[in-house]
């Protein structure tokens, strides 16, 4: 089966096809949500916040030129808005609020450990500015590369791998005192 390319479906989108806009919305709802989440540490908040960029989106399809990746332009947006959010905010999240995953009495020590693991990066990314956070988060999680980073933060390339590298030495620290 063949699917519609985004830049397809935003154009459809913008002439009023409520199709086309689901079809965006569940593309890339998964995506946004998991990039909320662990910029905000909160699932609540983070789907708060992922409903204030899709509406952001909705609101700005029309300034879509199409001169870059959908996702790209999505996710600039997506970073505004969490930049906007810790704006309002002002705190960091308490991240025994973050509910633990249920397991069920199946599931293996793996599972266990690996939502430790989860939890444990979400706080120690909790502790990161956000500017290093939004860059671990768009490159690892993203799948972005440097220049379509920097071009969604508006800063040079080398900032952006600055940042990253800084980010990952401060979660490297974090994690090994968290996991040992």
């Amino acid at each position: 089966m063949f699917t519609k390319r985004d830049e397809t479906l935003v154009k459809q989108a913008v002439k009023g096809s409520d199709k086309a806009w689901h079809l965006l919305l569940t593309r890339y709802e998964k995506p946004i949500f998991n990039y909320a989440l662990r910029m905000t540490g909160n699932a609540d908040d983070g789907a708060d916040l992922m409903q204030d960029i899709f509406i952001s989106v909705y609101r700005s399809l029309t300034q879509y030129k199409g001169d870059g990746a959908f996702k790209s332009w999505l996710f600039r947006i997506a970073h505004f808005r969490c930049v906007e959010y810790y704006r309002r905010k002002r705190h960091w999240v308490d991240v025994d609020s973050v509910p633990e995953m249920e397991s069920e009495a199946s599931c293996h020590d793996v599972a266990l450990h690996s939502s430790r693991q989860s939890r444990a990066l979400i706080e120690a990314m909790q502790g990161l500015p956000l500017n290093q956070k939004a860059v671990i988060e768009l490159k690892f999680f993203g799948h972005f590369t440097f220049e379509d980073i920097a071009n969604q933060l508006d800063v040079s390339v080398n900032t952006v791998k600055s940042r990253l590298y800084s980010g990952l030495s401060k979660l490297k620290l974090e994690l090994d005192n968290e996991l040992s």
